[in-house]
């Protein structure tokens, strides 16, 4: 039968991270943040509240990191964007890859599981078409939907 893997601590994943070239320092954000950084990117991990479920947690998820803010990362469906609280700008292939290859190398670092559909490029953190934008508005003003129950039935 095969064993259970055993996670690394909070505290051994922040060494290996630092072995790994990875820039890991305080997070004034929240309590026990650590901002760790690599490739331009960055991410935000705290102790997993629950021993059984990890030792390390995203508190912030990868993004890249603009003045000392994770910048979210926006997919319009025709062109990813890189917003920020103040602005946004169209995303760099070289970004695009920068967040990629930082998610993939902090999630083995930490001992955290590689999804699939991850590893196949850069998922985004927002979606936002210009086609669906205001479509929720014109539900309401149609009036019931052929799926919704009626009282007769």
């Amino acid at each position: 039968m095969p064993k259970k893997p055993v996670r690394p601590t909070f505290d051994q994943c922040m060494g290996t991270l630092r072995e790994r070239g990875f820039e890991v320092s305080a997070f004034n954000g929240t309590p026990n943040g650590t901002l760790v950084a690599k490739y331009g990117a960055a991410a935000v991990l705290v102790p997993a509240a629950n021993p059984e479920g990890g030792p390390a947690t995203f508190f912030e998820g990868p993004g890249i990191l603009v003045r000392g803010h994770i910048a979210r990362l926006l997919d319009r469906g025709y062109q990813k964007f890189i917003k920020t609280d103040e602005f946004e700008f169209p995303a760099t292939a070289a970004q695009l890859h920068a967040i990629h290859q930082f998610q993939e190398e902090l999630t083995q670092a930490i001992g955290g599981i590689s999804l699939y559909n991850q590893s196949l490029g850069t998922t985004s953190d927002l979606y936002e078409y210009d086609r669906l934008r205001g479509r929720e508005q014109d539900q309401e003003l149609i009036g019931k939907r052929p799926w919704e129950l009626t009282q007769g039935h």
